[in-house]
């Protein structure tokens, strides 16, 4: 009986090709950093958002898990209001790439284009501790 030496040679490479992209997958997937996140979100959302009390948007301290138009401190748009929406990281991540693609006819103009960005905003909100 003769030793196979290309298909232990194939078997090789397709492992290391496996290796290697998947590798390269969970490299390519942004760090979720939740002490960036804050530093995002002072950036990017105080001018609208406070965690604790309505401003132009609606507080957004527990707005993790929590459906669209719930918070009573906060008068939101019929969209919002009528959507079946519940905020996690998927529709978050949704919603601040693109208000509109999650809940039509929304009154939240706002685009993130940078996807880690908004991923640490997401974590940021996440870890919050209930309202005080």
């Amino acid at each position: 009986m003769q030793f196979n030496w290309t298909n232990l040679i194939l078997r090789t490479t397709l492992t290391i090709l496996t290796g290697v992209v998947c590798a390269t997958v969970v490299a390519a997937a942004p760090a979720k950093d939740s002490d960036r996140g804050r530093q995002a979100f002072e950036k990017r959302c105080t001018g609208c958002h406070d965690l604790d009390k309505a401003k132009l948007g609606p507080p957004l301290r527990g707005v993790y898990g929590r459906a669209a138009g719930k918070d009573p401190q906060f008068t939101y748009s019929d969209a919002v209001k009528n959507a079946s929406v519940t905020w996690d990281e998927s529709t978050l991540d949704r919603w601040l790439n693109d208000t509109e693609s999650v809940i039509p006819d929304n009154d939240m103009t706002f685009r993130l284009n940078d996807q880690a960005e908004r991923a640490n905003i997401i974590a940021y909100l996440k870890q919050l501790p209930a309202k005080k």
